[in-house]
């Protein structure tokens, strides 16, 4: 495939790769650095990290623009999660690659989907790439770019699969230390890890302190203490430590 690109092309897709890798400590890096960076390669209205939990059919995500998915937005996006046409390509596929929608299904058909009627186009979207970057029987990590009305040409799909499995290597090596994570996750409160899930569905203190019928100061208080349990500092740092324990 790489074959097709150009020279500059092919340093476009490099130069990604490095900005994504650079100076990578974790994987709160990592995830912060490639919802900024893939859209430098790939253009993208709305550009996320997401992590899909496939026993219990719920995805969080770290997005580009925090905010920008709301609450029912995310609980809508999980009604319809087994029957999303990317989730039910890359799933479990230890051969997954970059995919568009409209690779699975025409444009025609998936705006008929109540997955379509009901998630994207209230987020206001309509052409959907996913980069697949981490797969095993539980959980699949993709960055997940997206448009409203242009879709993503085969130049696009080839220019971020050309770095996709150097991508997933990166992924690997940010959460190296995963390994001693659940310890650290068990000593979370129910109330800390009610905080940290609605933390990875992208809400902020005011949304989980209406969510969970507590005041913002107490949001900030049990988040205080998470980052005190995880070893982290920010809350996407915090996020993506929690990411890990579900692999």
């Amino acid at each position: 495939m790489s074959g097709n690109l150009s020279g500059i092309e092919m340093r476009a897709a490099l130069d990604t790769l490095h900005a994504i890798g650079k100076d990578c400590a974790d994987s709160s890096d990592f995830a912060r650095r490639g919802v900024h960076c893939l859209p430098r390669l790939i253009s993208s209205e709305l550009t996320t990290l997401s992590v899909c939990d496939l026993d219990s059919g719920h995805r969080s995500v770290v997005c580009d623009q925090p905010g920008a998915i709301s609450r029912r937005e995310l609980e809508v996006f999980d009604c319809h999660f087994f029957d999303h046409p990317l989730v039910r390509e890359h799933g479990r596929n230890p051969a997954a690659v970059t995919r568009r929608i409209q690779d699975l299904l025409p444009d025609s058909a998936f705006q008929r989907t109540s997955l379509y009627n009901d998630y994207y186009r209230a987020i206001r979207i309509d052409h959907v790439m996913a980069v697949p970057i981490h797969v095993d029987r539980h959980v699949l990590v993709s960055f997940v770019v997206n448009r409203s009305k242009r879709g993503f040409s085969d130049r696009d799909r080839e220019r971020v699969e050309v770095i996709r499995p150097h991508i997933g290597h990166l992924y690997r090596l940010s959460a190296r230390n995963r390994a001693a994570l659940p310890e650290l996750a068990a000593a979370l409160t129910g109330r800390e890890r009610e905080v940290l899930d609605w933390l990875g569905a992208g809400k902020t203190d005011k949304d989980i302190a209406a969510i969970l019928a507590i005041s913002p100061r107490t949001v900030q208080k049990h988040l205080q203490r998470i980052y005190e349990k995880l070893g982290v500092e920010t809350r996407t740092a915090a996020v993506m430590r929690a990411v890990s324990t579900r692999h």
